[in-house]
């Protein structure tokens, strides 16, 4: 199934070196991993390497349970290694550290005081207070500095109506949503209304930013030409943006009057992560050919795509490469473009030259590439391991060097499960592949209760990362299964469009040969057997135990049960459409993708989730089917989580969920 040969070289052992440094205690002395350990470990992102390359920054984030929120940090140190040093307090959170181009000033996005919105801060990167940059009074989505650092590029979103008025004693009564738009809701946003992001461009000591797009769109991923005349940015301007999944790469005129506008790209599908080359000759970006849906299988390849400002064609550089792509960077001399690759549940790093020549991997191996910095002959990586957390690396001539050790003294005496990524055949010979996490402290020829866990999207891949809820399992006597069935993407455009309009038949077939698999293994107790997942990995949960009666325990997170009933309730009615035509006009398609309908086959005691608030997959689907359950005498359980959304925050009910989780599986698995 592989389309190109591996390099399996000193990259991945190189890795496992620096993965297996923390795991100092001898086996004899290491210990069961806890869900306190879970609630202790920070979180590791966003790295910005200095202009002169000799700093690297990037934010830590951790919870706190006292408080009942997560804090997230700005730290810096030497892209040579040695100390870490904190750039912001505790008593705040800080993100999107930024350079400013002379490098002595590191700014950030932060919002400080009761009531507060984010602004840009910055402070001198020797010491000092944080100075406050931007004065907006609805705030600042994004911010980046022009190449000379005179000037910020800001994303602001439109302000409402209590933002504009002066009479503080407005700003808490609620107003009624007045609806015109077809995409109506967004989960983290509630209703939407006519306010867009737009872009401006402000100079420090200015009053107020300047405009320089409009319109109802909204304008993102902006990017600063390297002369700093120019921005190129991402938005759908289409007729009727609410009923087209695409979007364009447009660059914006910064100073002259009108802000004259340049369509670069066509129409194509969805076009987005643009980035200039040296010269500002021509934009690199990622580029679908088709309509991208959201998180279903209809989504296309990402593929990189190269445009010349001066109006040639553009040049698809990877057609052959039938994996997703992300996150392009142009070398210094312009000569090469790196990115992001998802292969067969890895994410390696990988470039090719500008002309689609002299493709390469530069980082592979079973690893996860998070993030990426360059600046110079300095790269950076954000990278993980099956058994490692993310943490920070420099990549030199196919060698990683660790930076930062971020949970490794929390980790240092936890004992960790064996991780195999193995295939195997489905029901109609696919070949598919799953991650079987074997129990810590297992015994050859000894079979264990298993907990089948899946996972989101369906446009989405379980890969070599540290998978917080596996290791819990497997430090709590489970193996685990998580599959990569087909809809997931790293395996290529066909087996990711094999649920289209189809979900819950080949993908359940391809989960329950998993489990086949475990059990042919010897690992797998075939009559202790639970499944679950959060998103479509509760919906593929769904069709499971609907379909099999060989689960003894499941837990379906923020799953789909009767599918007509979340069209105009929650953020997908496009998507449905896509896929599954109107539902008027399509009702057999969408009965037949609905669980509610089979929830009379279910014999597996079930425990349903979700978060109030979740307008991504709404809890009216738990309620649902926890109702029917009930209704029909069946063991189940609902949990709905206040004031959450598709996402659980609030650490104590992150805690709880782990503690919910352990207590349905332990409950039904183990119990005599």
């Amino acid at each position: 199934m592989r389309f190109l040969s591996f390099r399996f070289s000193v990259i991945a052992l190189c890795f496992g070196i620096l993965a297996m440094a923390t795991q100092a205690q001898p086996e004899s002395e290491q210990r069961l991993l806890t869900i306190d350990d879970l609630m202790a470990m920070e979180r590791v992102g966003d790295p910005q390497i200095s202009p002169d390359g000799r700093w690297v920054a990037y934010t830590v984030t951790q919870k706190n349970l006292e408080e009942d929120k997560s804090r997230t940090r700005i730290w810096m140190m030497s892209t040579d290694g040695g100390e870490a040093i904190p750039m912001t307090s505790v008593d705040s959170s800080a993100s999107r550290p930024r350079w400013s181009p002379d490098n002595k000033y590191l700014s950030f996005a932060a919002s400080r005081g009761e009531d507060a919105k984010t602004q840009v801060w910055s402070l001198n990167r020797l010491g000092g207070d944080a100075m406050q940059v931007t004065d907006v009074k609805q705030g600042v989505s994004d911010f980046a500095w022009s190449p000379d650092g005179s000037r910020l590029l800001l994303t602001i979103k439109d302000p409402s109506p209590a933002e504009l008025t002066e009479d503080k004693d407005d700003d808490d009564k609620p107003q009624p949503h007045v609806i015109d738009r077809i995409q109506f809701k967004q989960d983290y946003q509630g209703y939407l209304d006519r306010r867009r992001k737009h872009l401006y461009v402000y100079t420090p000591g200015d009053e107020a930013p300047v405009q320089i797009t409009f319109g109802d769109y909204d304008d993102e991923d902006p990017v600063w030409s390297p002369d700093g005349k120019s921005v190129a940015f991402v938005s759908d301007r289409s007729e009727t943006p609410d009923l087209y999944y695409g979007s364009n790469i447009w660059v914006v005129a910064v100073d002259e009057e009108k802000h004259r506008l340049q369509k670069v790209t066509a129409d194509s599908g969805k076009e987005r992560s643009p980035t200039w080359s040296p010269d500002g000759k021509s934009i690199a970006y990622i580029s679908s050919t088709g309509p991208d849906v959201g998180g279903s299988a209809l989504t296309p390849t990402r593929r990189l795509a190269l445009a010349s400002l001066d109006g040639g064609e553009r040049q698809i550089l990877t057609p052959d490469l039938d994996r997703n792509l992300s996150d392009p960077q142009f070398t210094d001399d312009g000569g090469r473009i790196s990115f992001r690759l998802e292969d067969e549940g890895q994410v390696h790093l990988a470039s090719i030259g500008v002309q689609g020549e002299m493709f390469r991997r530069d980082l592979e191996g079973p690893v996860t590439v998070r993030d990426v910095a360059r600046k110079g002959d300095r790269t950076v990586v954000l990278a993980e391991s099956a058994d490692q957390p993310s943490n920070l690396y420099t990549l030199s001539d196919g060698y990683l060097t660790g930076l930062t050790s971020v949970n490794a003294a929390l980790l240092a005496d936890v004992a960790r499960p064996e991780v195999e990524k193995l295939s195997f055949a489905s029901a109609d010979g696919t070949e598919v592949e799953a991650f079987f996490v074997k129990p810590v402290g297992y015994e050859e020829g000894k079979r264990y209760p298993t907990i089948l866990w899946l996972h989101g999207g369906p446009a989405s891949q379980f890969s070599y990362s540290y998978r917080d809820t596996a290791q819990l399992f497997a430090a709590n006597g489970y193996a685990v299964i998580m599959p990569n069935p087909r809809g997931s993407v790293g395996y290529g455009e066909a087996f990711a469009k094999g649920t289209v309009a189809a979900w819950g038949e080949k993908d359940v077939a391809d989960v329950l040969a998993a489990v086949d698999h475990g059990i042919e293994l010897g690992l797998v107790d075939g009559d202790r057997l639970g499944v679950g997942g959060w998103s479509y990995g509760g919906i593929l949960t769904n069709y499971v135990i609907t379909q099999s009666t060989r689960f003894k325990a499941a837990s379906s997170g923020a799953s789909l049960g009767l599918v007509p009933a979340n069209y105009g309730h929650d953020h997908y009615q496009l998507m449905y459409e896509l896929e599954f035509g109107l539902p008027w006009e399509n009702r057999e398609r969408w009965d037949a993708l609905s669980p509610f309908w089979k929830v009379e086959n279910i014999t597996t005691p079930t425990q349903w989730m979700g978060g109030e608030k979740d307008w991504n997959v709404p809890i009216i689907n738990s309620e649902q089917m926890y109702l029917a359950m009930k209704r029909l005498g069946k063991e189940t359980q609902l949990v709905v989580y206040p004031d959450e959304h598709h996402g659980i925050r609030r650490p104590s009910f992150v805690r709880d969920r782990y503690e919910r989780w352990l207590g349905w599986f332990d409950q039904h698995l183990k119990t005599p």
